[in-house]
């Protein structure tokens, strides 16, 4: 593999995450610090490597492909989770409902540039850049908004319970993450199992679940304003 290829593979890996975390950057009306945001989108991609070596040994116990796409998207939302957890859920910059929706859905960004990256590099190695291109824009429709939808899911339940007692986060996270990994299955599955048609469904309802993210933006902002009045 030529540098430039890999170069190339970098690139257009990254730069989908980086204007999505552009665009959900805006929706927070009291910006975070750029140090805690990069720190998450840099632990984002070490929760890449976490999840690599646990979906490699899920993979040598011979389940079938149903359980085994599961169990890897298991593993791939609670990697996202862990990292965004470690780094600043629990900090006192986490200071209001909206932001550990920011956070998951940065750390998800972190992760899906470099899964996105992975991708990248067969396609353009072997096959050529319009390949690679055609590749890199259907990541940028559909995996990695399934990231950002999936751990947004994970951060919008705990903004509902910010202001609540530690075991109803706790009941919060397991919900969160309960629906996080439906629909990242739900997803790859469509996507591997189905014929065109229902790769075409898979996308659409993703795109639908972009737009009920900006409406759970939404919501969790009226939490907070709503404490604010109390």
């Amino acid at each position: 593999m030529s540098a430039s290829t890999f170069a190339l593979a970098l690139i257009a890996g990254i730069l989908p995450s980086l204007i999505w975390l552009w665009f959900w950057l805006r929706e927070d009306a009291h910006p975070e610090p750029k140090g805690l945001i990069v720190a998450t989108f840099l632990g984002g991609i070490i929760a890449v490597i976490m999840a690599i070596f646990a979906e490699q040994y899920v993979a040598s116990l011979g389940y079938d492909n149903t359980t085994r796409y599961v169990l890897w998207a298991i593993i791939e939302e609670v990697s996202k989770l862990v990292i965004v957890a470690s780094i600043v859920l629990f900090t006192r910059e986490n200071d209001e409902p909206i932001d550990a929706m920011i956070y998951c859905i940065v750390g998800a960004l972190g992760f899906a540039a470099v899964e996105n990256f992975l991708f990248l590099l067969s396609p353009l190695a072997n096959q050529g850049l319009a390949q690679g291109l055609a590749t890199g824009n259907m990541r940028f429709i559909g995996a990695t908004l399934v990231h950002i939808v999936s751990s947004a899911l994970v951060g919008f339940s705990l903004g509902l319970v910010f202001y609540r007692r530690w075991y109803v986060k706790v009941i919060a996270v397991v919900i969160g993450l309960s629906l996080a990994t439906a629909l990242h299955a739900g997803f790859n599955l469509s996507i591997i199992n189905g014929d065109t048609t229902d790769t075409l469904k898979a996308f659409l309802w993703v795109w639908a679940a972009v737009v009920v993210l900006m409406m759970l933006f939404e919501e969790i902002k009226v939490v907070h304003q709503k404490i604010i009045v109390n």
